[in-house]
């Protein structure tokens, strides 16, 4: 077994392949916070809450903590290997080319949708002020400047993340120090005074039934979707054995802070069965502190987390994209030269290409049918997503069982007990797509693709290991 890994550059400026480390520790930590913060709590805690009630807090800790277990097995194939550009190059390697194929196209394609929804959302923030302005254009400018920023530099693309999530951040600390003033002070609301006597207020375990319950597993986990994200700039990171492992050891404490403690804030100042379904926290919890501009603020800082967002998939795509046009060229690639990078060390034509693809939901969002097969297929990649995932679980598993193993790298706890309860929990959140109308649809839509699709790439790369 090898102890040490002496072939990877994983401390230099720039590696063999043109790629260059231009993220510093500050851009990654925070590049590893805005991946864990989704602009889901910012406008959907109510709906959450209401969904469970305060028993959604447990919902959050245990989706959670399934989440860091997997970044861990992340974690430490990167550690052993920090020059790869994506952690799907880990299921190519130690499942096959048929499964990493079908992960690196099926996650590309999955990106793209996020991309998509992402500028469909930026438009209706823009609007909030300028509501005569069209959709369509906003979402092109948008992207424009996202897409430079992209291209410039990935340091570039770093500072842009880090101020990106600063925003997100501020706004989180803010609303939890205004609750504990209000819960010291014993602010009188419209609904009662702030206390956490609230959270146990008609406290009920399952106050909408079990079923309920255990759906509220579904929509906290695509809350945590992207928080794999961090794992993909490893390459492009200084010192990533250093860094990385720091990022992904405080995700616990991110959780506890920003979702636990957010959502702990909001059920303390208002009591959670009258907190409204169809309006933002946030929102409701500033202006009770008198601040009347709260909506436009919060607008804001939706705003700038869908950019973020919009950012990460522009950086996300364009990786893997290059990726994929360097392990499997094809006629498309090689005309496009999708597998070359710019004199910036950046795969500048696969972020091009990729921001094309995502530019095309400007034209799908004002043509009603086309429109609904779009939410159809959007609803099908996140069942996908949940795949991708366990296939990176059976990578690190099976890193484990080859003679690369890294004895003394980043290792993950007790993997032999661990990577079978989150695969069995991802299964969970998989079949639990079925038992809801809104989602039931797009669970089928990912069954097909999963099981057509992974036979037709394990066909194709037959023979091949």
């Amino acid at each position: 077994m090898s102890t040490k890994k002496e072939t990877h550059t994983s401390d230099n400026s720039e590696l063999e392949n043109g790629m260059v480390r231009g993220l510093q520790n500050r851009h990654v930590q925070l590049i590893a916070i805005a991946g864990t913060i989704g602009t889901g709590l910012f406008l959907g805690a109510g709906r959450a809450i209401a969904l469970t009630g305060p028993s959604i807090i447990l919902v959050y800790i245990i989706t959670g903590l399934f989440m860091y277990f997997m970044m861990r097995a992340i974690g430490e194939m990167l550690y052993y290997d920090p020059d790869q550009h994506t952690f799907i190059n880990f299921i190519t390697k130690y499942i096959g080319p048929g499964w990493g194929y079908f992960s690196g196209l099926s996650y590309w394609i999955s990106l793209i949708f996020i991309g998509m929804a992402d500028i469909t959302a930026l438009a209706s923030y823009v609007q909030y002020w300028f509501p005569s302005w069209h959709a369509w254009l906003i979402q092109l400018v948008f992207l424009f400047i996202l897409a430079s920023v992209n291209l410039i530099a990935v340091r570039i693309f770093g500072e842009a993340e880090f101020w990106f999530a600063m925003i997100k951040i501020i706004a989180i600390i803010s609303l939890i120090v205004t609750a504990i003033f209000m819960v010291a002070t014993g602010f009188e609301t419209p609904e009662g005074h702030a206390s956490l006597y609230n959270l146990s207020s008609k406290f009920s375990f399952f106050p909408n039934g079990t079923l309920n319950f255990f759906m509220g597993f579904q929509m906290v986990f695509f809350a945590y979707q992207a928080i794999e994200f961090v794992g993909i700039t490893t390459s492009e990171t200084a010192n990533p054995r250093k860094v990385l492992p720091k990022a992904i050891k405080e995700i616990p404490l991110r959780i506890i802070i920003f979702y636990v403690g957010s959502l702990i804030s909001i059920m303390a100042i208002v009591p959670w069965h009258e907190l409204p379904v169809n309006k933002s926290p946030f929102v409701m919890v500033f202006q009770l502190l008198g601040i009347k501009w709260a909506a436009a603020l919060i607008n804001f800082v939706v705003l700038t987390s869908s950019a973020s967002a919009l950012n990460s998939v522009l950086y996300s795509t364009g990786r893997h994209l290059y990726q994929l046009a360097n392990e499997s060229p094809n006629k498309l690639t090689k005309k496009l030269k999708l597998n070359t990078l710019s004199k910036q060390g950046v795969p500048s034509r696969a972020i091009i290409f990729s921001a094309l693809i995502i530019g095309i939901s400007a034209i799908i969002n004002i043509l009603p049918g086309v429109s609904d097969a779009f939410t159809l297929i959007a609803a099908s990649s996140s069942g996908v997503y949940i795949s991708i995932y366990a296939l990176t679980m059976i990578a690190h598993w099976k890193y484990r069982q080859s003679q690369d193993f890294m004895a003394g790298g980043y290792l993950m706890p007790k993997y032999k007990l661990l990577t079978p309860i989150t695969l069995a929990f991802f299964a969970f959140v998989f079949v639990s797509l079925f038992l809801q109308e809104s989602t039931y649809i797009g669970a089928i839509g990912a069954s097909i693709w999963i099981i057509a699709f992974g036979i037709f790439c394990n066909w194709k790369f037959k023979g091949q290991s």
